[in-house]
């Protein structure tokens, strides 16, 4: 008969358990069509703002002044005022949303987490393979947004001249935000996992800030938004530092923390099925 001591020997460790989960989520996630669809898609979301932005006559009509504002603002507004302001990298957060509602969606519809959860019963494993699967793919797409934004960039005529460190902070607190970002859109569809329509609005919604946005048109384009995931992420701009940086991976890894203590407490009280 074996001991209490050998039983808890046998037990797989977190970091095991989640080595095995993560290895499973992305071995899927490199071998269907999906991520690369949305990588192509952040690719030409570049293409398609810069071809918005030209006039009849091929010149760029007022959106931009500079080709790097195709990546970032270049201040931290909460407040939009022209359509410019918004069309940066930031919308690769919308898409990713979109992206983690399929993958997340297709585990309840396929079964696959009926028998995970029947064989593996710690749901947090769940939540954070599928946060950090999140993340890593819409840091990704960031990077894919990155290079078309540059080569849609080359085409407007707009001077290329940038603070390189500013730049550089800009982009590391957009890829930052993605463990965020994921971590939210796995909360929401863990809430909605029946309902795919609201999780995909939802998820769009929030992604665009609109709460936020709304928020700032009443009390004002205030730095106190950057505690909401919307605020940090419009934080990372063509003025960013150090300290911005900073700014985005506390919260980014906040919300990540809260997200996933929520979403697990969620599936281990309710009918996962």
């Amino acid at each position: 008969m074996q001991t209490a001591r050998e039983l808890k020997f046998e037990q797989p460790s977190f970091f095991k358990r989640l080595k095995g989960m993560l290895g499973v989520d992305f071995y899927r996630l490199f071998h269907t069509p999906l991520l690369y669809i949305f990588l192509c898609i952040a690719a030409l979301i570049p293409a398609l703002v810069s071809m918005g932005a030209m006039n009849g006559e091929g010149e760029t009509a007022g959106m931009f002044t500079n080709a790097w504002q195709i990546i970032a603002a270049n201040n931290p507004l909460y407040v939009i005022s022209d359509i410019g302001e918004y069309a940066n990298m930031n919308m690769v957060f919308i898409f990713g949303g979109i992206m983690i509602s399929i993958f997340i969606g297709h585990d309840y519809k396929s079964g696959y987490v009926k028998q995970l959860f029947t064989t593996h019963a710690k749901k947090q494993d769940y939540m954070i393979s599928k946060t950090l699967l999140g993340a890593f793919s819409m840091t990704c797409m960031c990077g894919t947004y990155l290079i078309g934004g540059i080569i849609s960039a080359a085409f407007t005529g707009l001077p290329f001249t940038i603070n390189a460190g500013s730049l550089i902070c800009a982009i590391l607190g957009k890829m930052i935000m993605s463990l965020g970002w994921a971590s939210l859109y796995t909360f929401i569809n863990i809430i909605f996992r029946a309902k795919f329509g609201i999780s995909i609005a939802l998820c769009f919604v929030l992604g665009t800030g609109i709460p936020v946005i709304g928020a700032a048109a009443v009390i004002g384009n205030t730095p106190a938004l950057n505690i909401f995931l919307y605020g940090s992420s419009v934080y990372a701009c063509l003025s960013a530092n150090f300290a911005s940086v900073i700014i985005c991976l506390v919260y980014s890894i906040a919300w990540a923390v809260i997200y996933n203590v929520l979403g697990t407490l969620i599936l281990n009280h309710r009918d996962c099925y």
